[in-house]
């Protein structure tokens, strides 16, 4: 299979930037020898051409977004090439390997999985039927790989170029950016995330080099920041800060953004004066809930009151706390979510929550840490296996029915171009009126005023997450010769 276009990896959706679930590998495959093709299906279509000459197919879904997508994207595949082999490959690979292995898909990979996916087209190119570690085929299976990998520098010239992903919005202006890892998995455990359940607490580090090679590649592809997509940026703070004050160095006026916990946010509060300095201009943490009873079912690590310090800490460190936040879960309240809103305005964070953030309704996908968990057990429903998640119902039959009105809302809101005040608002209000058993007044949309927005990512997604209307509207009526399958 070392012809060109013998191998194609397809990406369904990475929280709109340039997809590193198909530039990793295509190092690996690359160096051994491999041309594979690519597919990023958030700003590509599936060219029947290309699907039809491969005689491998790997699909990269690191997310549940990208699962849904990903699953009717392999449906098509197999319409259009009937002797592909066809494989999937990521953390949501794993969680659903045996709904996808009794599906459409010849092969599972998830872990660290570049070396795996390696070994399998390596295999198959050679006839050989032996298992290979890592991958799991239909009656076959095998643990994900946890082995740390000899990291290559990722190879990104045959991907769409950064025009085509989000941009950082910084005031009035928009710049391209870039996306980074500096390490992966994570050594939490908490129970809604799907991390855990694959990688069992342990996270591997990138090498330093490799991080800032990936960088300076983007750099010369035009970008002038860059998005750290770890877990958790400051699982090990050390290589982490080395990672940041090299960066700052080679490109002194790159700016950059990651994620941390909020435990880590307040353990780690004297690093953060030095970040902001080395550019960082926001941090995205999985603040969830202010509810205390619903972190620890989760098992956050964190309280109320550790959410509210860590917004004083990082915002007197020089920069911008984004939130991201599971509103709607079966421990939640009306007057949960009244607080939730009351808080974010009395604190200024209006527009540091993304609208889409008020929408979120916890998941739980197969493997979760949640289903042992004896809190979600009186609501816990079956598997939907067309869903690749857990049902479950709140004993409120009013949150539920928010949570609709709220998803409404927002994506009629962004579409139509409403300032997110205005969204903050109306959700707000629909929240007050269920409450108090009355008719939501309309709050009318108000000129954009002139305030300073802080800057922000133009993808406002969030990857544990159902896929908005519009995404599986582009999955479920694909063209006859090509599905177009556009990220929001």
């Amino acid at each position: 299979m070392k012809e060109p276009g013998e191998i194609l990896l397809i990406s369904c959706y990475e929280l709109g930037h340039q997809p590193f679930g198909l530039a990793l590998p295509l190092a690996f495959l690359e160096e051994a020898g491999y041309r594979p093709e690519t597919i990023d299906l958030a700003v590509e279509s599936l060219d029947p051409q290309r699907v039809i000459q491969a005689r491998f197919v790997a699909i990269s879904v690191p997310m549940h977004t990208a699962l849904r997508i990903g699953m009717a994207a392999a449906e098509r595949v197999r319409e259009m090439n009937r002797s592909c082999h066809i494989a999937f490959y990521g953390l949501y690979a794993s969680l659903n390997e045996a709904a996808l292995l009794k599906g459409v898909a010849d092969a599972v990979i998830g872990g660290e999985y570049e070396s795996s996916l390696l070994s399998l087209i390596e295999s198959l190119s050679a006839g050989n039927k032996q298992p290979v570690q890592g991958v799991s085929l239909s009656g076959k299976k095998n643990e994900p790989s946890l082995t740390h990998l000899p990291f290559l520098t990722p190879s990104r010239s045959s991907l769409p170029p950064l025009s085509k992903y989000a941009r950082l919005i910084d005031g009035k202006k928009e710049r391209l950016a870039g996306y980074v890892e500096a390490s992966r998995g994570c050594r939490h455990h908490c129970r809604h995330c799907p991390i855990p359940a694959v990688y069992k607490g342990r996270f591997f580090l990138l090498p330093k080099e490799v991080v800032l090679e990936d960088v300076k590649n983007l750099v010369a592809m035009g970008a002038s920041h860059i998005t750290f997509g770890d877990p958790d940026f400051l699982n090990g703070p050390v290589h982490s800060l080395r990672v940041a004050r090299s960066l700052h160095q080679t490109f002194p006026n790159l700016s950059f953004d990651f994620t941390a916990k909020v435990e880590h946010l307040l353990r780690y509060q004297s690093l953060l004066p030095e970040l902001a300095d080395l550019g960082c201009l926001f941090i995205i943490s999985a603040v969830e809930s202010l509810n205390n009873k619903v972190l620890d079912c989760l098992a956050k690590n964190h309280t109320r009151g550790d959410a509210i310090e860590a917004c004083r800490i990082v915002r007197e460190a020089g920069m911008t706390l984004r939130p991201s936040l599971v509103p709607f879960t079966p421990w939640t309240s009306l007057e949960d979510l009244i607080d939730l809103f009351d808080v974010i305005e009395k604190e200024g964070m209006i527009d540091h929550v993304d609208s889409v953030q008020y929408t979120i309704r916890l998941l739980v996908p197969p493997g979760s840490l949640l289903l042992k968990e004896a809190c979600m057990a009186p609501f816990l429903g079956p598997l939907d296996e067309g869903s690749f998640s857990y049902r479950w119902a709140h004993p409120d039959q009013r949150i539920d029915d928010l949570q609709a009105v709220f998803s409404q809302a927002v994506e009629a809101g962004e579409e139509s171009g409403q300032d997110p005040e205005t969204i903050f608002y109306q959700l707000k209000e629909y929240a007050v009126s269920t409450l108090e058993g009355r008719k939501p007044i309309t709050i009318q949309n108000r000129p954009r005023s002139q305030r300073m927005r802080p800057p922000r990512m133009s993808e406002p997604w969030f990857c544990c997450a159902e896929p908005m209307a519009k995404q599986l509207m582009s999955i479920e009526a694909p063209t006859p010769k090509a599905i177009s399958l556009e990220s929001s």
